[in-house]
């Protein structure tokens, strides 16, 4: 039944603009493409930062854990002011680049949602294990999110601009810090955590377009 809708959608635009019917089947394998792609594409972005946040868990500890709320809402507001001065000033003096400050900004994202998960614990000091599987809980929600949202939005961020990500980054910043200046209550809005959500799946399309070459580095 759905290939017999896709045959009469082929053959109305076909008619209606003048599309011949390679072109038709090129754009829906193209659009096929995407869809099927997007979850591994996903997947390869976070790759790498999941193996940054490791290494340093390893280097480091998780002395993260010390991090309120506020201070990692301040950490993840650095991060992309500083890619949007480097986009509007065109130039840069430090080396880090723009996908790495994805990359943290992702990361950060993360320690965000496990500072709100282990809110009671007051242990500082996490396994690498445990870590690692918190990490992967968090990463697993927001790709079940980002599918959700792929399926009724149909992928309208691949036509976004990194400077859109950018300022919808730091929107849901200032959002998570009125939030935080309420005492955490909300009346309508969405919580922390869907503001961390958006964050880390806007961190992971950024990157996934710099990786594609649509956007730069």
């Amino acid at each position: 039944m759905e290939e017999i809708g896709m045959q009469i959608v082929f053959l109305y635009e076909q008619q209606r603009c003048g599309f011949t019917t390679d072109s038709l089947l090129f754009f829906v394998k193209m659009m096929n493409v995407n869809m099927t792609s997007t979850p591994q594409q996903f997947d390869d972005a976070v790759a790498s930062c999941r193996q940054t946040f490791l290494k340093k868990t390893a280097d480091y500890g998780t002395s993260w854990r010390v991090y309120r709320m506020i201070s990692i809402a301040d950490q993840l507001y650095i991060k992309a002011k500083r890619v949007r001065n480097i986009q509007e000033k065109q130039s840069q003096k430090i080396g880090d680049d723009i996908q790495s400050e994805f990359q943290g900004i992702l990361n950060y994202a993360v320690i965000g949602l496990m500072q709100l998960e282990l809110e009671n614990n007051e242990d500082e000091t996490l396994t690498v294990e445990h870590v690692n599987a918190l990490y992967d809980l968090f990463i697993t929600r927001a790709k079940i999110l980002m599918t959700d949202k792929n399926h009724d939005y149909g992928e309208a961020w691949r036509d976004m601009s990194q400077e859109s990500f950018i300022d919808l980054i730091l929107a849901k910043l200032l959002r998570i810090k009125q939030i935080l200046a309420n005492d955490g209550q909300t009346s309508v809005s969405e919580g922390i955590d869907a503001n961390l959500y958006d964050i880390l799946n806007y961190a992971a399309f950024g990157l996934i377009l710099i990786h594609e070459g649509k956007h730069s580095s």
